[in-house]
């Protein structure tokens, strides 16, 4: 078990945490809730990070590590939505969650024909991560009050992460495209 691989079980292990804080009925649960939240991103950057720098890549951590971010931003986002209420937060949610289970599809689908590494995650896809984690962190600590900028800040920022989503499968599908016609 290498110390990458325990951050990434680590994110995991804060999902029910964070559904259990979200639901407590304090004050102080919403930014709470936003710091896990932020640990469990800030984790995600450390262990692709130390991995890469104390040559403690594997298998299990190649697997476990989108598993773990998607886990986490859909937890969110199912969490948020209940919050927010509004077509004009169920809208990007269902966008996100539906591209991360189709690239997820994708990936294993490539995987299957030894072609894992032509639907690998690319930059834009490091850049859609960064800008959800800080939507999703923003709208946790925040009430769903629209006169707030920070949660105008957040959904701007939520919708700037959904077409980066968007664009993202796009760049992914195309990589894949050869292999899915035929």
């Amino acid at each position: 078990m290498t110390i990458p691989n325990m951050l990434t079980l680590l994110r995991i292990a804060l999902i029910p945490v964070l559904v259990v804080v979200f639901y407590l009925p304090y004050k102080w649960s919403a930014m709470a809730g936003a710091v896990i939240f932020a640990i469990a991103g800030i984790t995600d950057w450390v262990d692709g990070y130390l991995a890469r720098k104390m040559g403690q890549s594997t298998k299990l951590g190649a697997f476990l590590d989108p598993v773990a971010d998607k886990l986490m931003v859909a937890a969110a986002l199912v969490l948020l939505v209940e919050l927010h209420a509004s077509a004009l937060f169920a809208i990007p949610a269902i966008v996100i969650i539906s591209r991360e289970i189709t690239v997820s599809a994708l990936r294993e689908w490539m995987a299957e024909l030894g072609k894992r590494a032509s639907v690998a995650v690319s930059y834009i896809g490091k850049v859609k991560t960064t800008v959800q984690m800080v939507a999703i962190t923003g709208l946790l600590a925040n009430e769903p009050d629209m006169e707030n900028w920070v949660v105008w800040l957040a959904y701007a920022l939520l919708y700037a992460a959904t077409a980066l989503t968007l664009w993202s499968m796009v760049v992914y599908l195309k990589a894949a495209w050869p292999d899915l016609k035929e």
